[in-house]
């Protein structure tokens, strides 16, 4: 039986920048993309960004909109579940 995986991508970063707010980016990543399992922690200088999507440059463009990105790792999730890489 094939498990159909609603959101693809797995998609996490880190946002470096000035008086970042983790609350915030919660609403704002909620309220705009469709997927789950977000997770936003961190401070006002530094967040982890966690999010099951099937549209990740969208999140990426909005954390770059918050400063700079880095540690981008988008992994399909699809492809791992059908036992391949990448």
């Amino acid at each position: 039986m094939d498990e159909t995986i609603e959101f693809r991508y797995d998609t996490q970063l880190l946002i470096e920048g000035e008086n970042l707010d983790e609350d915030e980016n919660n609403d704002y990543i909620t309220e705009h993309f469709e997927g789950d399992c977000l997770l936003a922690v961190g401070d006002d200088e530094l967040i982890k960004i966690h999010f099951h999507t099937n549209e990740p440059w969208k999140v990426l463009e909005y954390c770059r909109s918050l400063g700079e990105i880095y540690d981008i790792v988008v992994e399909d999730m699809d492809r791992q579940a059908r036992g391949l890489q990448g």
